[in-house]
């Protein structure tokens, strides 16, 4: 059978699907399992909670908030302050733009507020 006659009688064949995957992520074995178990295999139809990680007794309150604050520390030193130009120049910007808006708001208040009452009058209220 030549080529041609086979790729015309596998014209109409499905292809063959491919292995079904838990997500695009490869997950190394042993890895802690998810937050939440699937819908319905918790007591009476409620999901599931299913701690992660947890191999051994939970640390204590102490120790926890001063590894909270070590890491809030080591988070604080990362970040890139701004320098004093910086401050003042987006101060005065912003102080500008509030100048602006609060007299272009007062100015179309005023407007509309004759012409309302101008409307009155004229309607004999």
């Amino acid at each position: 059978m030549s080529k041609a006659e086979n790729d015309d009688e596998n014209f109409g064949a499905l292809p063959e699907p491919t292995p079904a995957r838990d997500t695009s992520v490869v997950k190394p074995t042993g890895s802690p399992a998810p937050r939440a178990a699937r819908f319905g295999e918790g007591a009476e139809g409620r999901g599931a909670r299913r701690e992660r990680g947890l191999s051994g007794p939970r640390t204590g309150f102490f120790q926890r908030t001063s590894q909270f604050l070590r890491d809030t520390r080591a988070e604080m030193r990362r970040v890139s302050w701004p320098t004093l130009i910086e401050v003042k120049n987006t101060t005065i910007i912003t102080l500008i733009a509030v100048v602006f808006f609060s007299i272009y708001l007062f100015g179309v208040d005023r407007v509309w507020g004759f012409l309302i009452e101008k409307l009155r009058t004229l309607l004999g209220g």
